[in-house]
C-alpha cells in the first residue's frame, strides 16, 4: 500500500517540474527555490467576471455551512452533550503565552531583546494549548493534550512537512503569498529557515483543535447529516488534481486557485482509492459533518492567523520585527480587505485546505504506520 499511497504524490510534485522545463527559458518559474518565499511580478488586476464566478463558489460552500436546510440537509436528533470539567493548567498558561507573545509582536518590542523575533510561533503554541484546554473543559477531561499528546506531536511533525508542501506549489502560481519582512530578523538564512519551520509545526495542531472543539456543540454536529451524498471516484480525483497542476504551470494566473484544489483533489483520490477513511468518506453516505467541520475550523482559524499576521505590520510600522509576515498577491480577485492581508473571497480557500491538511495528516499515518485516530469522542 506504501507505493499506492506515495506515488501520485510524487508524481505531482515532479509534473509541475516537468511542464517548467517547457514554460520558462530557465526551466524554473522566477523566483522558484528561494526561501521563504518573495515577490516575484505583479499580478493582474481586479477582473469582475472573475470575481464573479468566485464569488458564486463562496455563496455555494456558504449555504452548505450557514443555511444546510437550505441545501437539502435533514439534520439528525443531537447527540447528549459531554460533561464539564474545570478548565486545566494548561489552558491558563497559553492564555498568559499568547497574550504575551501577540502583545510583543504587534508592539515591536525589542526590551526582551530578540526575542521579539521569535514571537509568532510561541504564539500559536500558546493558543493550541488555549484551545485545547477549551475542549477539556467542554467535553469531560478529553482532549488532545489530555488523551493523545503524542499525536499532537506528530501533529506538529506532519505539519511541517505538509506545508512546506503547499508552499511548494506556490513556487508556479507566482507567489500567490510572500514573505517581505523575512530578511528582517539579525539571523543567518540558516536560522531563518529552522524558524519557518517551527512556525509551519502549528498548522495541522491547530486546525485539528478547532475541529475538536467544534465537535463538543452536537448540535451543530447533527446539523450537517442526512445530507446529499456524493460518491467520488478516486482515479478520477488524481487524474483531475494532476491536470489542474500541470495547467495550473502554463496559466499561473487564471488557474491560481488550483494551489489550493489540485493537491486537495490528489490527497482526496489517493484516500478513496485506497479505502481509507477520510471526510469524503462519510460524504459518500450523506454525512457532511467531519468535512464541513473540518473546513470551518480552518476558516475560523484563518481569521485568527490573517488578524494577527495583519496587526504585526499596522499599528506600529518600525523597526520590522515580523519575519513571518506574509502578503498576498492574487490575481483578479485581490479587493475588500476587512483588517487584513487577505482579500475577502480568499477566506473560502481556507474551506479545502483545512479538508487537505486532515488528509495529509491521514496520509501521512497510513504512510508511516501511526494512528491519526482523534479518540477523545465516543464512538
Amino acid at each position: 500500500m506504501r507505493f499506492q499511497l506515495l506515488w501520485p504524490v510524487l508524481a505531482t510534485l515532479v509534473l509541475p517540474l516537468l511542464v517548467s522545463w517547457f514554460v520558462y527559458p530557465t526551466h524554473l518559474p522566477p523566483g522558484f527555490g528561494e526561501f521563504p518565499p518573495q515577490f516575484v511580478a505583479q499580478a493582474p488586476g481586479f477582473n469582475l467576471w472573475y470575481f464573479i464566478a468566485v464569488a458564486v463558489g463562496a455563496v455555494w460552500i456558504s449555504c452548505m455551512m450557514f443555511l444546510p436546510k437550505l441545501m437539502g440537509f435533514k439534520g439528525a436528533a443531537p447527540k447528549p452533550a459531554a460533561a464539564k470539567k474545570p478548565l486545566p493548567w494548561w489552558f491558563y498558561l497559553g492564555t498568559v503565552v499568547t497574550l504575551f507573545f501577540w502583545a510583543l509582536m504587534w508592539s515591536h518590542s525589542t526590551a526582551f531583546g530578540d526575542l521579539v523575533y521569535w514571537a509568532f510561533t510561541p504564539l500559536w503554541w500558546g493558543f493550541i494549548l488555549v484551545l485545547d484546554g477549551l475542549v477539556y473543559h467542554r467535553n469531560n477531561g478529553a482532549s488532545m493534550c489530555s488523551r493523545q499528546p503524542g499525536l499532537v506531536l506528530l501533529a506538529a511533525l506532519v505539519s511541517i512537512v505538509g506545508w512546506a508542501y503547499f508552499e511548494y506549489y506556490d513556487y508556479f502560481v507566482l507567489a500567490n503569498w510572500y514573505y517581505p519582512d523575512s530578511s528582517a530578523a539579525p539571523w543567518s538564512h540558516t536560522v531563518l529557515v529552522m524558524e519557518f519551520l517551527l512556525t509551519y509545526s502549528t498548522v495541522t495542531p491547530v486546525i485539528l483543535e478547532w475541529y475538536c472543539l467544534l465537535n463538543t456543540f452536537p448540535k451543530l454536529v447533527a446539523r450537517y447529516k442526512n445530507g446529499p451524498a456524493l460518491n467520488l471516484n478516486g482515479n478520477w480525483l488524481i487524474g483531475i488534481g494532476a491536470l489542474l497542476i500541470g495547467l495550473m504551470v502554463l496559466l499561473p494566473y487564471p488557474l491560481f486557485w488550483v494551489v489550493w484544489i489540485g493537491p486537495f483533489a490528489v490527497m482526496t483520490g489517493i484516500l478513496l482509492k485506497l479505502g481509507i477513511w477520510n471526510p469524503f468518506t462519510d460524504i459518500k453516505q450523506g454525512d457532511w459533518s467531519a468535512g464541513l467541520l473540518i473546513g470551518m475550523a480552518s476558516l475560523i482559524n484563518g481569521l485568527f492567523w490573517e488578524f494577527w499576521n495583519h496587526g504585526s505590520n499596522y499599528f506600529v510600522q518600525q523597526p520590522v520585527t515580523n519575519p513571518n509576515f506574509w502578503v498576498y498577491n492574487i490575481p483578479y480577485v485581490d479587493v475588500i480587505h476587512l483588517f487584513s492581508e487577505m482579500p475577502l473571497l480568499g477566506y473560502f480557500g481556507y474551506i479545502p485546505f483545512g479538508v487537505l491538511v486532515w488528509q495529509v495528516f491521514i496520509w501521512s499515518g497510513k504512510l508511516f504506520g501511526f494512528n491519526t485516530d482523534l479518540k477523545i469522542f465516543p464512538s
